[in-house]
């Protein structure tokens, strides 16, 4: 738990945590004294136990639940936790005075002044006392990010010395151990030290046997006896609505979306072990009865149950659209700061990303800020989160060993390449998430980091011979879903060669040979956008780039269906060609072609006569999906790979002998994303909405050529 969440200008979460206990702990003393509702020979105590246990949030199930469906980054899930947060610790308060209040018997404690100002007074101590001395020890006793075994065990005798002051102070001896967790500082590597070593322990086999006393404390049949199948129907039900009622009364008053609020209020009745350690201690001073032990249970299993299901279908988070300008690479013009997501799998992925990143002609003055993710697959009850380093807002994962060593490496080979490069920043970042929904953490990274370029591996690795293996399905899929859904450019890079010794030598240790790049122009908004990313890297004493554009005869022309779609882009074409050999001319290395071409045939001939002249290291191409150009006629028919497009995908056929690399480009374009899914949006920007800003996304400079163009074909 990171205190530092909890925000006082931020109202609405004190407010909604305030409110919602105190409604709580009402709603459960009335509860309680219900008739018919167990022995009618009640104890205060019990009413003390029963409403405290009522009213508390279990923080990390709540945290849990909105990592896995996805609301963690949400304004909702941010309001929700800290509200949590705050009702844990106001229950943690009742709880101490509970225990202080009542004797093992359940009767008033005669020694409740004493209680009080004891565990008040150890309150203190930890705050000024432990805490600053406990940050000090190890500051002063780990040296280079090790820690010993004698740090966890001098940390765990910590929480046995504190348990065993709060159990003499006359409170559970619970407290002592959760103040002293939260005396440890929150950003050292004890925290996760700790967690690596008993988590297991604890998850495996402390936590099961404490639920399994739980179960066995509870009878149902004895329960049965005193309460009706009706009278528990009704609490429970009525025990879910009272928050949720509380929670959307907030809303009202806070002006926020309604359902926002009955989000919220479903999300504050998670019970979890902290509901159960009350109804123990409960239970334990006979202040609570099996009866009354019992219901409660059975209602906490219900509540927390329900939770996940009822936000699954009935909240639907509005996506936040984030307007900025510089989605595309062409739109850059190789003139400012670009920002590129790269993202990894496995670790042989990084060398070849790394590599093109170099080869992109990042400077000082035009530099890449680069985000590389390392993709992990969720598995088990591994909390889904995106963890970015010193981000407090969200909980940490538990990675296997290996897992974490890679993610060490990965980010080990990304910073070098910041070291070696003055024109590049970096940030590591992990993602954990199930593979079905990984496409939403990128481009949702995407969007929020306002990456211009998302660069992604391909599926298929090479293999010791040259070719390609069977590659991974599922990493397939997630780029397709990518591509689909991306609030920006994407690149797949297909690496052949770009990891070789020979390749990588000449990156690190200043040899002057020239990589021979070659960008194919078949025509199109993709091809524009690869054309963009391959002058980008024009400039460099290294690279030699061949920019070879495929014209149609007049023939193809002619026959090819595809010639009015060829003829809208025309245009935009022209002018982007024109452009470019415009500010290149006197640019010795950079060479232009043209090639007539009659169909598809005739383009792949070309490209096979390109590389028995010279032997490039890297081509470039648009994907071009679902386009189809005179000069890529027929060539659609046997495409077998989606994701790389007509052209991509033939370069990577065995027909192909050649061994050079391929970065596959798509354009982003605001028509195509808005197919692929434009609802429950809404604009995070505030004051009235206009007819522009009701638009799923924003409209492209490239749209509006295209649109004004067609209206003259029209004319």
């Amino acid at each position: 738990m990171d205190l530092r969440m909890i925000k006082i200008k931020d109202t609405k979460p004190v407010i909604i945590a305030i409110v919602g206990l105190l409604v709580a702990l009402l709603s459960g003393t009335g509860f309680y004294y219900l008739p018919g509702n167990g022995d009618s020979d009640k104890i205060l105590a019990g009413c003390v136990y029963w409403s405290i246990a009522f009213g508390c949030t279990n923080f990390p199930d709540l945290a849990r639940i909105l990592a896995d469906l996805k609301l963690l980054r949400s304004d909702m899930g941010h309001t929700a936790m800290c509200a949590a947060i705050i009702t844990d610790l106001c229950t943690w308060i009742l709880f101490i005075l509970g225990m202080a209040s009542f004797s093992k018997a359940g009767l008033r404690n005669e020694m409740l002044p004493y209680s009080l100002v004891s565990t008040t007074a150890f309150i203190i101590l930890c705050y000024f006392v432990i805490h600053p001395g406990v940050a000090w020890a190890f500051n002063n006793t780990v040296k280079g990010g090790q820690v010993g075994e004698t740090h966890v065990w001098f940390t765990l005798a910590g929480v046995l010395i504190c348990s065993l002051i709060t159990e003499v102070c006359g409170v559970h001896s619970i407290t002592g151990a959760f103040l002293f967790g939260l005396s440890i500082p929150h950003d050292h590597i004890i925290r996760k030290m700790i967690e690596e070593k008993l988590h297991d322990f604890l998850s495996g086999i402390l936590m099961p046997l404490f639920y399994i006393i739980c179960g066995l404390r509870a009878d149902i049949g004895y329960m049965s006896k005193f309460v009706s199948v009706g009278m528990m129907a009704f609490v429970i039900s009525a025990s879910i609505m009272v928050k949720i009622l509380s929670t959307i009364f907030c809303s009202i008053f806070l002006r926020m979306p309604l359902r926002d609020g009955f989000a919220i209020g479903a999300l504050m009745n998670t019970k979890g072990t902290m509901a159960l350690v009350i109804l123990n201690a409960g239970r334990d001073s006979k202040a609570l009865d099996v009866i009354m032990y019992t219901h409660m249970t059975l209602a906490f299993l219900v509540m927390s149950m329900v939770v996940q299901p009822l936000l699954t279908f009935t909240y639907k988070p509005k996506k936040k659209l984030i307007f900025y300008k510089n989605r595309t690479i062409q739109k850059h013009k190789g003139e400012s700061e670009l920002s590129v997501l790269t993202c990894v799998h496995v670790l042989p992925n990084v060398s070849g990303i790394t590599n093109l990143l170099q080869l992109s002609n990042p400077t000082k003055k035009y530099p890449l800020n680069v985000f590389a993710i390392h993709l992990v697959e969720l598995t088990g009850r591994t909390t889904a989160s995106l963890l970015i380093m010193n981000d407090e807002a969200k909980p940490k994962a538990n990675f296997a060993d290996r897992v974490r060593a890679e993610s060490d490496q990965i980010a080990e080979m990304f910073t070098a390449l910041e070291v070696n490069n003055d024109g590049i920043l970096v940030q590591t970042i992990t993602a954990v998430s199930p593979y079905a929904t990984m496409h939403e953490d990128i481009c949702s990274l995407a969007e929020d980091k306002q990456a211009s370029f998302i660069l992604l591996p391909y599926h298929k690795n090479m293999t010791s011979d040259g070719r390609l293996n069977e590659g991974n399905a599922v990493h397939a899929e997630i780029n397709q879903n990518v591509l689909s859904h991306a609030p920006c450019s994407v690149g797949i890079l297909v690496d052949r060669g770009m990891t070789t010794v020979r390749f990588e030598s000449f990156l690190f240790q200043g040899e002057t040979t020239k990589k021979e790049i070659a960008m194919l122009f078949a025509g199109g908004r993709d091809d524009r956008e690869a054309l963009a990313y391959a002058w980008r890297m024009v400039g460099q004493e290294m690279v030699q780039l061949t920019v070879v554009r495929f014209v149609p005869s007049r023939e193809a022309l002619v026959s090819a269906k595809a010639a009015v779609e060829y003829e809208k882009d025309k245009h935009a074409d022209e002018e982007c060609i024109y452009e470019f050999n415009f500010k290149t001319m006197n640019d010795s290395s950079v060479t232009y072609i043209e090639k007539v071409v009659n169909d598809g045939q005739d383009t792949v001939t070309a490209i096979l006569e390109l590389e028995e002249n010279n032997s490039y290291d890297l081509y470039i191409v648009g994907r071009g999906y679902q386009v189809e150009t005179p000069v890529t006629a027929g060539l659609t028919d046997w495409s077998s790979t989606p994701d790389l497009g007509t052209i991509g995908d033939t370069l990577i056929s065995s027909n192909f002998t050649m061994q050079a690399s391929v970065l596959v480009v798509q354009q982003y374009s605001s028509a195509n994303r808005q197919t692929a899914g434009n609802n429950n949006q809404e604009p995070v920007q505030g004051g009235a909405k206009t007819a522009h800003e009701a638009k799923p996304f924003m409209e492209d400079e490239d749209d509006e050529e295209e649109h004004k163009y067609d209206i003259r074909m029209r004319k």
